[in-house]
């Protein structure tokens, strides 16, 4: 085609009749390498094309089998950590059941502790009213004094026994409540204070005494802060029952004193 606007050597000229077609063999010439650069083009971006679908097509795959996997795995993790999160609160509510046991069972004993405290208080209060009016009888003065005065020497091996077992029990419990002490020690230290407790003959008056102690080696879990030094400040349990012993004692020597001025049998033999 001819461009009129065109000089006439920038047209393609038709191929001149008769032998003079060298000029156009030189324009097609210049086709073949064009087309070729295009074919070759063309192929390269369809293989680039390929190669860019193959390669996000695998790592499409990846990314999903990657994904499985991680949400394979926080599943099971999260199954692990709610069964964990079960078992945990079923462990806490049994030490919870446990416990609460426990503070009911003191508390049921402490109660128990106060009322036979209050009945022997009363017994105690009763025996002074009479022995107050003993007292203000004149005649039967001296014979309360001297009754009491021997009720308190035969009563004094008892009082040395109850302080003796006093120690033992706050040396028990200071174990219990030193974190670096074995159990197996204060088992052994338990046994022993049974033992000491039974061959005591001072201390056969006291009613259901091993039954006692043994509900203080169960029942009292009290200690002090751990910076405490003192070993009397540990124990709860211990210290009412010293009491209630204590008020035994003072309980029987008043009652033998009774029995020796009304005259009864084995008010004065002693033991």
């Amino acid at each position: 085609m001819n461009n009129l606007n065109d000089p006439p050597r920038w047209n393609i000229a038709p191929e001149p009749r008769g032998g003079a077609a060298d000029g156009g063999k030189w324009n097609y010439a210049l086709l073949v390498p064009m087309l070729g650069l295009a074919a070759f083009r063309w192929i390269w971006t369809r293989e680039s094309q390929r190669q860019i679908y193959n390669m996000k097509t695998r790592h499409d795959q990846d990314v999903a089998i990657v994904t499985h996997d991680l949400e394979l795995k926080y599943r099971d993790a999260l199954r692990e950590s709610q069964r964990s999160a079960t078992q945990l609160e079923l462990a806490l509510e049994k030490e919870r059941q446990r416990v609460q046991g426990y503070r009911q069972a003191l508390a049921s004993q402490s109660q128990q502790l106060m009322e036979e405290r209050k009945h022997l208080e009363a017994q105690r209060q009763e025996l002074e009213q009479e022995k107050v009016r003993q007292v203000e009888t004149g005649a039967a003065a001296e014979l309360l004094r001297q009754a009491l005065a021997q009720e308190e020497e035969r009563g004094r091996p008892a009082q040395a026994a109850l302080r003796e077992l006093e120690e033992l029990l706050v040396e028990r419990q200071g174990a219990f409540c030193n974190l670096l002490r074995p159990r197996e020690h204060r088992y052994e230290m338990e046994r022993n204070l049974l033992l000491h407790a039974a061959r005591q003959p001072e201390l056969q008056e006291l009613q259901e005494l091993e039954g006692d102690l043994r509900d203080i080696f169960k029942n009292d879990r009290h200690c002090a802060d751990r910076l405490n030094l003192d070993k009397r400040k540990n124990g709860s349990l211990m210290w009412l029952y010293l009491r209630y012993w204590q008020l035994q004692v003072t309980l029987q020597k008043h009652q033998r004193a009774e029995r020796a001025l009304k005259g009864g049998p084995d008010a004065t033999q002693p033991k």
